[in-house]
């Protein structure tokens, strides 16, 4: 059985009082947090080593929002998947919909940051999801489908079960709009499919998480459907007691 996982991306958000705050209230209170669960913060770049340092001797994880495609060399203002992992990450978020989106970023981008983030021993969440008007035309499966295997393609057999994917409907980042349980089994169905066609019993192992303004009063809804392993948590992950009522839905899924 996979474990649950609930990541907390905190984007552009925050300052150094913030990380204090956030981290200390999420510290004072992981007696809440379930042992079956997996729980991961994600700070901005700049406070990754803060955020560490804070967290040393818990067991939340530490992720960081972005990657370089690129190994160590002259590209300013790039950071290497070997220097996150040197501050202590654990995770990498790649591919979210506002690299799309907003960087103009692209699968073959996404398959190289993939492939750095596992050749430095980190665990990359890979991101994909399809647009309301791609949904509306009927394209969500076709879409996410192509987006996954692109991603993945320079995943071997034996590092699948290090990957992580999370579906993320652009529709339903930020806007208050939930994709309704249906909607999210039939992608995260066609996901794991995807993954065994790809990589055979591995894909049972690798965890899918939902993101799409998942919150406290709908985690344990989402969470139960069988291929949801957890959630990518976006504006819930900035408040302490709504991210801790999130983790504690995941035992109860």
């Amino acid at each position: 059985m996979r474990q649950k996982l609930v990541a907390g991306n905190w984007k552009s958000n925050g300052n150094s009082q913030f990380v204090e705050q956030l981290l200390g209230a999420l510290k004072a209170h992981s007696d809440q947090v379930p042992s079956e669960v997996e729980v991961a913060v994600c700070p901005p770049l700049v406070y990754l080593a803060k955020a560490e340092e804070l967290l040393r001797g818990t067991a939340f994880l530490l992720g960081a929002q972005n990657v370089s495609a690129f190994e160590e060399g002259a590209y300013t203002g790039e950071v290497t998947a070997s220097m996150l992992k040197d501050v202590g990450c654990q995770l990498v978020i790649v591919g979210h919909t506002e690299r799309r989106s907003l960087m103009s970023e692209e699968e073959a981008q996404f398959a190289d940051k993939i492939r750095l983030v596992l050749q430095a021993g980190l665990q990359p969440v890979y991101c994909v999801g399809e647009t309301l008007e791609q949904r509306r035309r009927g394209e969500a499966l076709k879409v996410c489908r192509e987006q996954l295997l692109a991603g993945v393609a320079a995943v071997t057999p034996e590092d699948a079960s290090r990957l992580v994917v999370a579906y993320e409907p652009v529709w339903a980042i930020g806007t208050g709009e939930t994709a309704s349980p249906e909607q999210v089994q039939e992608v995260h169905a066609c996901l794991r499919q995807v993954l065994r066609e790809r990589f055979g019993e591995q894909a049972d192992l690798i965890k899918i998480l939902y993101g799409g303004s998942v919150k406290a009063a709908n985690a344990r809804e989402l969470f139960a459907l069988p291929d949801v392993d957890g959630g990518l948590i976006g504006g819930a992950s900035l408040v302490a007691e709504e991210f801790l009522a999130i983790c504690k839905a995941g035992i109860n899924a």
